[in-house]
């Protein structure tokens, strides 16, 4: 991606936090970008193109952060809540550092816009993350108990309305915020992360 086009895609990230998703203007993020509204069409159709690709750039981001990331299988089992805290903690802190994104994220992802759009969304940068579950899913066969489109839904959704909430200043942007929003989210996985004891035929 050239520099203009990611600074297109900053600006208008910028505009959608101000304005808002559905009052934006092209007009708006040309101001924000300091380029013309001619060459924001020079790479975009329009404003619904650019906001998707915006919403793309951002996501690919934020899966980006499990590439980084380890998941031990002995530490896992050790300590598995512990495991997953050690995942999502950079997850979380990804959007505490990025308020334009984190806001752009929250209002595209409850818009109008969304539906259609991810229906044929290809989400294939998140093989990572995918794997990561595969082997805790493995680990922790009770987690196959678990509608798993809402697990990760639930999981996504209120770990970036939480940093929204940090970048809009509702939440302090401090360790005892981050505890406590991973309890919350944690409240409901914590039975399901435990080995299941092999079955006996009643023999003493």
């Amino acid at each position: 991606m050239d520099d203009t086009k990611t600074r297109i895609l900053f600006a208008a990230m910028k505009a959608v936090r101000q304005y808002g998703l559905e009052g934006v203007r092209i007009q708006n993020v040309s101001e924000f970008a300091e380029i013309s509204p001619g060459a924001i069409y020079r790479h975009f159709d329009g404003k619904k193109q650019l906001l998707a690709e915006c919403f793309l750039y951002v996501d690919r981001q934020a899966a980006a952060i499990f590439e980084d990331l380890e998941l031990a299988p002995l530490a896992m089992l050790a300590d598995p809540m512990g495991a997953v805290k050690g995942l999502w903690l950079p997850y979380f802190r990804f959007w505490t550092a990025h308020p334009d994104e984190t806001v752009f994220y929250h209002r595209f992802r409850d818009s109008s816009f969304f539906p259609n759009y991810d229906k044929g969304r290809d989400v294939a940068y998140f093989d990572r993350f995918i794997g990561m579950v595969r082997t805790f899913k493995q680990a922790f066969p009770s987690l196959d108990r678990i509608n798993q489109d809402l697990l990760w839904l639930h999981v996504l959704t209120s770990t970036v309305m939480y940093a929204k909430y940090v970048v809009e200043g509702t939440l302090p942007n401090n360790a005892e915020t981050e505890d406590t929003v991973f309890q919350l989210l944690a409240t409901g996985l914590s039975g399901y992360l435990k080995p299941e004891r092999p079955e006996t035929d009643g023999a003493e």
